[in-house]
């Protein structure tokens, strides 16, 4: 017979489902480095316009951080908070001096492509846990940053 944690949860399927949130949680801390990087870091013509959008997603990026260290949490779980255990399990990297507009776009594209795959991923993971909380999480974050994804896109073309 399967136990079940504070809050009605599978606690074997939980535990998974807080190594995947912690997994996410890490590549969240890189994407949001890098769009804080971009942001201090942007030249060029589209300065003002990009400058203004990197401040917005790295406010977004790092709500969510909070978000998903709370969720894990909730779940009985701790969430990681060392840059080291960042980068080992992130699976988006570091990107180091970029200054160039459309190469910090296209950098923040393929990190939100990741992510978006890992939330999927997770959603599934959770909602065969009857983990509504988590689950619900993963949608809000997927909507949003498909309509993100698809405004990027359209920068660069």
């Amino acid at each position: 017979m399967s136990q079940v944690n504070a809050i009605g949860l599978d606690t074997q399927e939980t535990e998974t489902i807080i190594d995947e949130l912690n997994r996410l949680l890490s590549c969240y801390q890189i994407q949001y480095m890098n769009a804080r990087g971009f942001h201090w870091n942007i030249k060029g013509r589209d300065f003002f316009e990009l400058h203004v959008k990197f401040e917005e997603i790295y406010n977004l990026l790092l709500e969510k951080v909070d978000e998903i260290a709370e969720r894990i949490l909730t779940l009985g779980g701790e969430p990681l908070h060392a840059f080291t255990d960042y980068i080992e399990l992130s699976q988006i990297n570091e990107a180091k001096n970029i200054c160039d507009g459309g190469q910090a776009v296209q950098n923040l594209l393929d990190g939100y492509s990741t992510l978006i795959k890992m939330q999927r991923n997770i959603l599934v993971d959770a909602s065969e846990n009857e983990d509504e909380g988590t689950a619900a999480l993963m949608s809000d974050y997927i909507k949003e940053q498909e309509k993100l994804v698809w405004m990027l896109k359209a920068y660069l073309d």
